[in-house]
């Protein structure tokens, strides 16, 4: 289970305690996502050549480093010749490796 990555303790406890009001139905979902907007740590776009990077701080090839991320090593091949971008999940996943190293998604 990936632990969230909040903008600081305030904000942790708060979307936390939000949280638990939202499965016990006393908020909203959509104040919910508001609150998951606010207080997570945005993702964003990574350029190729800091995909290279990240990975080469991590000592891995692009075969290791892609079953890391669970996509095929040629997906990173294109993002790191600036053929293809990571979206959704994948970018999700750079950002923790990013963060926290390649342990962050074992």
């Amino acid at each position: 289970m990936m632990t969230k990555q909040y903008g600081s303790e305030v904000l942790a406890s708060v979307h936390e305690t939000a949280q638990g009001m939202t499965e016990a139905a006393v908020m909203s979902k959509r104040t919910m996502k508001s609150l998951d907007e606010m207080c997570l740590l945005p993702v964003e776009e990574m350029a190729p050549e800091d995909i290279r990077a990240l990975r080469l701080r991590e000592n891995a090839s692009q075969a290791v480093f892609a079953r890391y991320l669970n996509v095929t090593t040629g997906l990173v091949n294109q993002w790191e010749r600036g053929e293809k971008c990571p979206r959704g999940a994948s970018l999700k996943l750079l950002t923790l490796v990013a963060r926290n190293g390649l342990a962050a998604v074992v």
